[in-house]
């Protein structure tokens, strides 16, 4: 008898299907509509969970590190994160430093964390205490971490603050940078993956 873990319906059209294990580089696509239904998870539980450890660690120095430093006529200036919201805060920019405190600190924090705790059980096949509401937690999560927005930005306004000041990338900046890549790999994976691969601990 096949189990709900057998089948997959289409977020789309509704039409559900028998689940085939992909094989690296496969995607599977309902018939009907076209949308894509699963890809391959090329990135094992372990892994997974290695990049999350990775990603918290460079989280921590990406926050607690200056971002950039400016330099003129002999004097510079170096500011973290956390030093540009308390300046924006001052200004009477109040709620530009609580988005930015929210979309580059509070949601992918808050990502990294729920993704370490339901991969840490999940590497044993167990599905964590409060994994249902986790996981939807992380459906809404997800886009609100903008940390590539931030990326894009900076680059743009450390391209025009070098025509008056000199500009010295910090570990900061290094390490969203890093963070970036590690956000972006982990959007090549598909969270639902983990309702597959879990079950319920006996109570």
């Amino acid at each position: 008898m096949e189990t709900a873990q057998d089948l997959i319906v289409c977020e789309h059209c509704d039409t559900v299907y028998r689940r085939e294990v992909l094989t690296r580089g496969q995607v599977a696509c309902c018939v009907k509509c076209g949308a894509v239904l699963e890809r391959h998870q090329w990135i094992g539980l372990d892994g997974q969970f290695a990049l999350i450890l990775a990603a918290l660690i460079v989280f921590v120095i990406a926050n607690a590190t200056p971002i950039v430093s400016l330099g003129l006529s002999g004097m510079s200036s170096a500011t973290t994160l956390w030093g540009a919201v308390i300046a924006m805060w001052n200004d009477d920019s109040q709620v530009v430093s609580v988005l930015t405190v929210m979309t580059l600190f509070f949601f992918p924090l808050s990502q990294i964390l729920i993704f370490g705790w339901v991969l840490w059980f999940a590497r044993d096949g167990r599905r964590a205490p409060g994994f249902a509401r986790a996981m939807v937690a992380l459906h809404y999560v997800k886009p609100w971490s903008m940390i590539e927005v931030f990326m894009l930005g900076v680059l743009v306004a450390v391209v025009k603050a070098s025509t008056y000041f000199d500009v010295i990338p910090g570990a900061g900046i290094w390490s969203f940078a890093v963070l970036t890549v590690l956000i972006t790999i982990f959007a090549s994976h598909d969270p639902r993956e983990l309702w597959n691969v879990t079950r319920e601990t006996p109570a």
